[in-house]
């Protein structure tokens, strides 16, 4: 047969037998349930590189623990809305939907090429009416929970999108000037575009309602990269301080939040943001105030500066019943906190800067401790210090300032968070459409269950919104009143979709069950038996950048399912993995950058073995022409060592030998090691590992005549472990060594004997090994005739261990010395611990001694086969020379 692997002549063959044997579908009543996803794809037209890395993660892990026993859901669908294919089928003269169809079919195909291993009964796809309708269903339980809000609110707008953004997908864009300086844009997160903003009515989900329990809840995530915790943290922006009531006289009260109460006496102004109803109040009768307003308000946010208007009003200071001038300004934020400060310019650098800009007083009552006083005109002091100014609390730190302050009846302890309502509404057409209608005499009214889905009319090419032009859809009849009413025309954002599909995965069809009192209709979104079964997803794979968009959506539309009575568990993810960034010539890669490589052109495992042999899953990674040659490569050694036994060229016997010992217990510990990899899901490791045991093979083969029994069942266990990364590769070998049945549905392989030490075995193996190499340079020993290896006596196992393992190291010795078992070495164990307590942090784990010499003793034909010397391995003894220098895993060596 030919000694050449060739994918393209097996991949067909063993994509039909898969599908055959149904190995991928999952069964109804699972035992051992784990569900591996893989964060699905935008249906952009074809797949890149970093689709490839993020699925032949889930792909190899789910294999894995197929292999392992367990029942293995691991889905996958298409994130097929979206204003991108709105504008590639514009660019290309058709409606998104086929450019979506046409998109879905190459990237099936491409995928199923790879040999990605899914349940394709499971397959949904967002844009159906089948799947959006959910969406519509879920919109119409939350609205009626009261997580619903429509309002007229200030919201980015991107101008070359036309359409709004949440604030999590507006991001910062640094730009250098003319002069060299560099300033800083808030831009759209797809196309970089300068964001604007706009007042409109629009949709939100009240996320802010979870707030605190989506932050406290993350010291629970251990099972995630803590940088994704960390940027949640800082998003939702959980501060603890308190409020305080400042009376604005014929306006009413205005609470301020505060992290810094002990600077309170030193507030010379109030100041609240251009969307607080103060703002709007002071507008109405005060032409300035409402031209300013208007301008902030229609700017891009961050243009307007340290801009503001001061007021008429005034404000009576809660505390010292000073009346402070009011203004309304840019840098104070309509949702964050309260929407109002008290301005302390003495203590807060925004403060500080306004005031200067504004020419208002500037009043220190913080001074620091030990040190010169500090000019408050010139910078502000904002850490800890001493109050001053600051009547009863004159002389107090800060910290007890704060505490003092708390029980004043001015005063109130309050958290707040950073986090923002999630912004849904998006004026695109290629989204779900948001399931209300707008009556003239009812308001807004939810559309029937029973008249769900509402569909997407026909794709007509507009500016603007393309659903407020379509008049026919738009125009209805109000649900409650029979009268004339008119559609809502916004389309829901598509982090909804994918906000709960891994959900939908549970049962796709029209057949869903449920057994909540929620569901209004027979089926349902979801399977809730089958939630509670298999959720929190056990594994999910997919970029950080997702952190504070997908991430948080998802454990927000968990919480909010679970209080609709749909769910048990209220966190959807228990294990997190991030994939890195697959760069070319430096840059990530991508078409547009011109450096992007197709998958296919290397072929499905090369590109596999490649993208996971690189490097950690979460780092990123250069695509080498070198290194892509090196996966060729070992995919060639493995099929050609393989078909090589398989054809009979390889002569073997069926009498064991000695040396055959070390190569069965290097294939328990390849097996113990290789899987110990993969549930740390370091791949790299596990390639590595599958390199070393078949340059082993191949070093055995060479050395002597192989034991038929010991060289098949290392190539079997090649074939099985390298199969979850590299599946046609490993069926082929598999089929080729004559096992029945498909490998993906085989057993993963078991050790015969216990290996819980292996790495120290190999170690002392390796070490040994380059011991003698070290010798052999320095003395000059061209051709040793005789290596002697002398291990170590068992006290001196019994002195390491006890040293290393001791609370109290100093009391080993005399308990040593005491210890009558050992009898006449207990006064060397003694005497040698007490040597080893100054090395104690070094000290590693050893192996027994009797594994340490049978050890030695198996590996001794890998000594004789690289020096070509004769080996002996044996026990130091009382009376040896070299007893002194033989230590616990570090023999003493001899070389003639």
């Amino acid at each position: 047969m030919s000694r050449r692997y060739d994918h393209a002549r097996v991949q067909e063959y063993w994509q039909h037998v898969w599908d055959r044997d149904g190995v991928y579908e999952c069964p109804e009543d699972p035992e051992n349930p784990t569900y591996v996803l893989g964060m699905f794809p935008y249906t952009s037209g074809a797949l890149h590189m970093g689709h490839v890395r993020n699925y032949a993660i889930t792909d190899a892990y789910a294999r894995y623990r197929r292999m392992c026993g367990d029942d293995v859901l691991h889905p996958m669908g298409w994130d097929a809305f979206g204003l991108p294919a709105e504008n590639a089928a514009f660019e290309r003269d058709t409606d998104p939907e086929s450019w979506t169809r046409t998109c879905i079919e190459r990237m099936r195909d491409e995928l199923e090429e790879m040999g990605f291993g899914y349940d394709w009964s499971r397959e949904i796809t967002t844009c159906d009416p089948e799947y959006y309708r959910w969406n519509q269903w879920l919109f119409t339980r939350l609205h009626e929970a009261g997580l619903v809000e429509y309002e007229a609110a200030t919201v980015n707008w991107c101008p070359d999108c036309e359409t709004v953004l949440a604030d999590a997908q507006v991001t910062d864009h640094e730009r250098e000037r003319a002069d060299g300086t560099t300033e800083t844009t808030e831009v759209c997160w797809r196309c970089e575009t300068p964001v604007g903003r706009r007042e409109l009515d629009q949709w939100f989900f009240t996320i802010t309602d979870y707030a605190a329990e989506l932050h406290a809840d993350l010291d629970e995530l251990d099972g995630w990269p803590e940088g994704v915790r960390e940027a949640q943290r800082n998003w939702i922006g959980r501060r603890e301080g308190a409020e305080l009531t400042f009376e604005v006289p014929g306006e009413g009260p205005v609470d301020v939040f505060t992290t810094r109460l002990d600077t309170a006496f030193g507030a010379t102004y109030l100041a609240v943001s251009p969307g607080h109803d103060l703002a709007d109040a002071a507008a109405a009768t005060d032409e300035q105030v409402a031209e300013y307003v208007e301008s902030v308000r229609a700017a891009d946010p961050g243009d307007a500066g340290l801009s503001g208007v001061e007021t008429d009003l005034t404000a009576v200071h809660p505390l010292t019943g000073e009346e402070l001038p009011v203004y309304v300004a840019a840098y104070v934020l309509d949702d964050v906190g309260t929407g109002a400060v008290m301005g302390v310019p003495a203590h807060n650098e925004r403060d500080h800067e306004f005031a200067s800009e504004h020419d208002v007083p500037v009043r220190q009552v913080v001074e620091p401790v030990g040190e010169d006083g500090t000019d408050p005109a010139a910078a502000p002091f904002t850490e800890d210090g001493m109050l001053t100014n600051s009547g009863e609390y004159d002389g107090l730190a800060s910290s007890a300032a704060r505490e003092r302050l708390l029980d004043h009846d001015a005063v109130e302890s309050a958290v707040t968070y950073r986090l923002r309502d999630w912004l849904i509404s998006r004026q695109r057409y290629w989204g779900t459409p948001i399931p209300m209608v707008h009556c003239p005499d009812c308001g807004s009214v939810p559309v029937p269950d029973e008249d769900l889905p509402v569909e997407l009319p026909e794709f007509v090419r507009t500016t603007g919104n393309p659903l407020d032009a379509a008049t026919d859809w738009k125009e209805t009849t109000c649900p409650d009143c029979g009268g004339p009413a008119e559609r809502e025309t916004d389309t829901m954002d598509t982090f909804v979709d994918s906000s709960w599909y891994f959900l939908r995965y549970l049962a796709p069809g029209s057949e869903a069950r449920s057994t909540s009192e929620t569901a209004s209709v027979e089926d349902a979104p979801f399977d809730t038996d089958a939630a509670d079964e298999w959720l929190p997803v056990d594994v999910y794979v997919g970029g950080e950048e997702h952190a504070v968009l997908h991430l948080l959506y998802i454990r927000f539309f968990t919480r909010a399912l679970a209080d609709l009575g749909l769910l048990d568990t209220r966190e959807p993810v228990d294990r997190l993995v991030n994939q890195g960034t697959v760069l070319h010539g430096g840059r990530k890669m991508s078409k547009s950058k011109g450096n992007a490589i197709a998958p296919h052109e290397y072929g499905p495992e090369t590109t596999r073995l490649f993208v996971l042999s690189a490097a950690h899953p979460r780092q990123d990674f250069e695509w080498t022409t070198e290194d892509v040659s090196n996966a060729y490569e070992f995919q060639q050694d493995l099929y050609r060592m393989v078909a090589a036994f398989a054809d009979g060229d390889v002569d073997t016997r069926t009498e064991s030998a000695p040396h055959d010992a070390y190569l069965e217990r290097e294939v328990d510990r390849t097996i113990a090691a290789v899987t110990d990899e993969y549930e740390r899901f370091r791949f790299h490791q596990a390639i590595g590992e599958l390199r070393r045991f078949a340059r082993l093979l191949r070093r055995y083969r060479e050395y002597d005549v192989p034991y038929k029994y010991a060289y098949a069942r290392g190539l079997r266990t090649l074939a099985a472990l390298v199969a979850p990364i590299a599946p046609y590769l490993g069926e082929e070998l598999w089929s080729l060594l004559g096992e029945d049945g498909p490998l993906a549905a085989a057993d993963w392989p078991a050790p015969l004997s216990d290996v819980p030490d292996y790495r120290v075995e190999r170690r002392l193996v390796d070490r040994t090994l380059a011991d003698v190499r070290d010798i052999t340079d320095v003395v000059d020993i061209a051709d040793p005739e005789r290596v002697e290896v002398v291990v170590a006596q068992a006290w001196k196992h019994r002195a390491h261990d006890a040293v290393r393992e001791a609370e109290d190291p100093a009391a080993v010795p005399r308990t040593l010395a005491d210890d009558a078992e050992l009898g006449a070495d207990a006064a060397r164990a003694a005497e040698y611990a007490a040597d080893l307590r100054a090395e104690r942090a070094e000290l590693e784990p050893t192996v027994s001694p009797e594994r340490e010499l049978t050890t030695l003793e198996q590996a001794a034909w890998l000594f004789e086969d690289e020096f070509g010397a004769e080996v002996t391995v044996r026990r130091a003894t009382a009376d040896d020379d070299l007893a002194a220098k033989a230590r616990p895993n570090k023999p003493a060596i001899h070389i003639e």
